[in-house]
Order: C-alpha cells, then sequence, then structure tokens
C-alpha cells in the first residue's frame, strides 16, 4: 500500500475526530456516565503506577512536593478534626487546563464546545440530595462554570451563613492578590545597644527549629543561629543579651474561641506553630507563649554556637532603625496558601490575614486583618455585600459569607487574567488522596481524584468548597454551605455526594 500524504492523514484523523464526536451526543446519559467512570478509573490507575516517578520532581499537579510530603506525612488530623494526607495522582488532568492556552477544540471552546449544565439539570441532579434531612435547616449552594463564570444554580446563593474553614479560601485570595505569589515572610535579628541583639517576628508561623534539608523548605530558626553567630563573632561579640520583638501585630492575640489545640496565640513570633509534639498539621498542645518558647529556643541555639546569652530573653522592641544582623524568609506565599488549604492549618489563615492587613496599612489584628481581607475581596470585584469576615480562619462563628462570595473566589482564581491567585486552586484537597478530604469519598465514588474542595467543620456547621469536572468536561466550582447539621458525619457524606453527583453529570 502507497505511503499515505500527510493531508490524508489529517483527514483521516479529522474523520476520526467527527465521528467520536457525534457518538457522543448521541450517548444517553447512562452511557456518558459510563464511559466516565472507566476513564476516571484508567486515569487513577496509570497515575498511582507512575506515583513514585512524581515523588522525585519539584512540583506535582501545580502542588508543590515538599508541601504535599508534609501532607503525607502522619495520621494527625486537620484543623477542621479532618484525617491526615497522601499523595494525589490523579489531580493533573483537573489542573492541566487552567490559564493555559486550549490548542484543540474542547469541551469549553470551538464550534464542537460541549454546553454547559443547565440550571434545570442541576436542579434535577442536586435537589433531592439538598433534601437530606442530615444537612441541616439552613442550606447555600452556588455552582458556576468556570469557562463562562456564570452561576448555572444557586439555592439562597447569596445569604450570608457560617462558613467554618472553607472561610480560608478567600483569606488566601485576598493575601495572594495583595502581596503577590511570590512574597515571602522575613524573621530577622538586629543588634539594639552594644550588647543587645533582638530576635523580630515577622508573621511566619512555618518558621522552624527542627532540622530542614533542601530547597524550598520553610524558615530555619537554625540557620538564623548559624548566620546570627557568625555575625556576632566577626564583630567580636561573643557575649549578649538577647530580645524578643512581637510589636508587629496588635490587639488580642487569643482567638475568640479561647484556648484550643486547633490554633496557638496569634503573635508575630513563633517556632513550629506553637506545637508541643512533633506534628506539623492538625491538632496539637500548644505553647501559652509561642513567642517566648521561640526565643528561648533561639538562645539555646546560639549557646550551642560558641555565643553566651545572659539572663532569660525578655520582651523589647528593636527601635525604628537597628542594624541587621541575620535574616530567614518563609516559603513562597504561593506555597504558605497551599499549606493553609490543604491541611486546613488556621496559624497561617490568621498570619495571612493580617499580612494582607500589613500590606493596607491597616493594625494587623483579628479587626484590622477582617477589614483588609474584605476590602481586597471588593477590589477583586467580588459580591461582598452582607458579608461579615471576623477572622482568617474560619473559627469564629461571628464569620457571614455567602455561597456565591466564595464560588466566584474560587472562577477568579481560575481567570487567566489573575494568575497570582492560582494556588488557591492547586492547594485544594483531592478528594479520596489528599489533605482533609483523604479520608473521604468511598474507593468506589465517582468523585474520587476528581473533586478538589476545601472542607470546613464546626459544630452544627458543615461546608464544601472546591472545583469538578463533570461528564462532558466542563469545569464547574461549587460552594455548599449547611448550618444547623445535628449529624456531623451524615451532613458531611451529603455533601460529598452532591460534588460526586455534579462530577458524573451532564446535567442538561
Amino acid at each position: 500500500m502507497p505511503e499515505a500524504r500527510s493531508w490524508q492523514v489529517r483527514e483521516w484523523l479529522s474523520r476520526g475526530r467527527s465521528r467520536v464526536r457525534n457518538q457522543w451526543r448521541r450517548a444517553t446519559c447512562e452511557q456518558r456516565s459510563t464511559v466516565r467512570v472507566t476513564a476516571v478509573s484508567a486515569t487513577v490507575g496509570l497515575a498511582v503506577a507512575i506515583g513514585s516517578v512524581l515523588v522525585a520532581g519539584p512540583w506535582d499537579s501545580g502542588q508543590r512536593t515538599a508541601e504535599r510530603a508534609r501532607a503525607a506525612g502522619g495520621p494527625a488530623t486537620g484543623g477542621d478534626r479532618h484525617g491526615g494526607d497522601r499523595p494525589a495522582p490523579s489531580a493533573s488532568p483537573v489542573l492541566a487546563a487552567l490559564g493555559a492556552p486550549t490548542a484543540e477544540p474542547s469541551p469549553d471552546t470551538g464550534e464542537d464546545a460541549v454546553p454547559p449544565p443547565t440550571g434545570g439539570g442541576l436542579a434535577d441532579t442536586l435537589e433531592p440530595l439538598l433534601d437530606d434531612p442530615a444537612l441541616g435547616d439552613r442550606r447555600s449552594v452556588s455552582v458556576v462554570d468556570v469557562a463562562t463564570g456564570r452561576q448555572v444554580y444557586g439555592a439562597k446563593a447569596d445569604s450570608a451563613a457560617v462558613p467554618a474553614s472553607i472561610i480560608k479560601v478567600a483569606t488566601g485570595a485576598a493575601a495572594l492578590s495583595a502581596l503577590g505569589p511570590d512574597y515571602r515572610i522575613k524573621t530577622t535579628v538586629v543588634r539594639a545597644g552594644k550588647d543587645c541583639i533582638v530576635l523580630v517576628g515577622g508573621g511566619d508561623p512555618t518558621l522552624t527549629a527542627r532540622s530542614v534539608k533542601g530547597a524550598d523548605q520553610p524558615a530555619s530558626l537554625r540557620k538564623l543561629a548559624d548566620d546570627t553567630a557568625r555575625a556576632l563573632k566577626k564583630s567580636d561579640a561573643r557575649t549578649v543579651r538577647l530580645g524578643y520583638d512581637t510589636s508587629l501585630y496588635s490587639g488580642p492575640d487569643l482567638h475568640p474561641i479561647g484556648v484550643n489545640e486547633n490554633i496557638s496565640p496569634v503573635t508575630p513570633l513563633m517556632v513550629d506553630e506553637g506545637r508541643q509534639d512533633d506534628s506539623d498539621h492538625g491538632p496539637a498542645p500548644r505553647a501559652e507563649d509561642p513567642a517566648a518558647d521561640a526565643a528561648g529556643t533561639f538562645a539555646s541555639l546560639l549557646r550551642d554556637r560558641g555565643i553566651e546569652v545572659k539572663g532569660e530573653p525578655r520582651s523589647q522592641e528593636a527601635g525604628k532603625t537597628p542594624e541587621a544582623l541575620a535574616a530567614v524568609r518563609s516559603q513562597p506565599l504561593s506555597a504558605l496558601v497551599e499549606r493553609m488549604l490543604t491541611n486546613s492549618d488556621n496559624d497561617l489563615g490568621e498570619a495571612l490575614a493580617r499580612q494582607t492587613a500589613i500590606a493596607a496599612g491597616r493594625p494587623a489584628s483579628f479587626e484590622g486583618g477582617a477589614e483588609a481581607v474584605t476590602a481586597r475581596l471588593r477590589k477583586l470585584d467580588l459580591p461582598v455585600g452582607g458579608v461579615h469576615i471576623a477572622d482568617g480562619s474560619g473559627l469564629d462563628r461571628a464569620d457571614r459569607v455567602s455561597a456565591a462570595l466564595l464560588a466566584q473566589t474560587l472562577v477568579r482564581s481560575a481567570d487567566r487574567d489573575h494568575p497570582e491567585l492560582r494556588s488557591v486552586l492547586t492547594g485544594l484537597p483531592v478528594a479520596g488522596f489528599n489533605g482533609t478530604l483523604r479520608t473521604r469519598y468511598a474507593e468506589d465514588s465517582v468523585g474520587r481524584g476528581v473533586v478538589r474542595a476545601k472542607t470546613g467543620t464546626l459544630t452544627g456547621i458543615n461546608t464544601l468548597a472546591g472545583t469538578v469536572v463533570d461528564a462532558d468536561g466542563r469545569l464547574l466550582v461549587f460552594t455548599f454551605i449547611t448550618n444547623g447539621t445535628t449529624d456531623p458525619d451524615g451532613a458531611q457524606h451529603a455533601l460529598d455526594r452532591m460534588a460526586s453527583a455534579l462530577a458524573n453529570c451532564g446535567c442538561r
């Protein structure tokens, strides 16, 4: 048989694609669902097979490998009292298209574009599930088609309700918008007189006293001690007094919920989030005075490096123009946002709200952070009417946001005009694989590996906000808020069924 010319090959391929598209249009919903489930299963199987290769790389589906490794590290639960973490190998198909130009016609573009789901179709799918009594007496739902930015289904979508930890979606977007994804939080040591140095807190709760190796790790208190000791010895200063400065923040440092294992007192100076055990996420015993503990640890590290520290560290301000001796910087803000969302990290939620306040010239307090986050969301042209933000973590029951606000925040994070917000999406836990969704979604759930969502749980409050690709390949964002629940496990399962229903639905 003679060799086919290139134009003939293109014609055969074009005809083949046309036949596939026509067969897809004629397929029933049941047939489409079967194809969808088969494709997802194959994707998950392939991704798991190459997981060991992916671990070696610096990135995995848009999420930093170092962060994913921490999320996979142990059985401790997240700030929302959910399970621990392990890798999420099947997330890449969901994220690959975000912000990228489409070379071939896709379900969202071109003359053969698949229409988005309709309000009626989504109502037929979601409303029977919304009738589940486990969902409590107050429900707010918004489902938005990312390609168009239009809400295709809403149920009291503009009604403000208690969001719990899904408010971190708004906190992360506000911080990224205000500071940019490459911003790093700095912790410094400065001179304050002839024989006095001051450790100045910059608001990085991930500063660690533990041993770290490799690039893209949290800022190291050990490295800060190394550099400080070297600078002191260079100037022949081997005996010092040590102070610590927490003046960056104002207002109360105790969260309104009081002493709680889900969050440390909120100060600009702490190491390992004030944890008194070896954990790096989830509930843990916390220091009563994280700043004093951090300074005490720093003094010990200096002594180990040949610097005599007189007496106990004491609280003092560094002054207006101190001489800098050494400094360390946090991971980029994009990585901090991913960590906050994946693990539902309350300490980071409060820290990033205060960083947003500082960028806006507001007091770095609970009130100032809440005002700055709200103002930044308004600047992003998001629907903040009726919204009341009280904190950055969602632990405060005074928080009131709408499903429409959080859904549109996720849409804005997928917008090609806002690449600085992308880690709001890459940080979302993946159903059945990592973060606070690791132990949710059964092995045979159609949402497993396809749903990416931030969880929220307080007593009587269950929420879920994230992204999903439906059976036709449309990327949707959703927010489900339920208040007044009395069966937390039942409510959680009901929300997961709703997200899975979106994954299994063309809904037209």
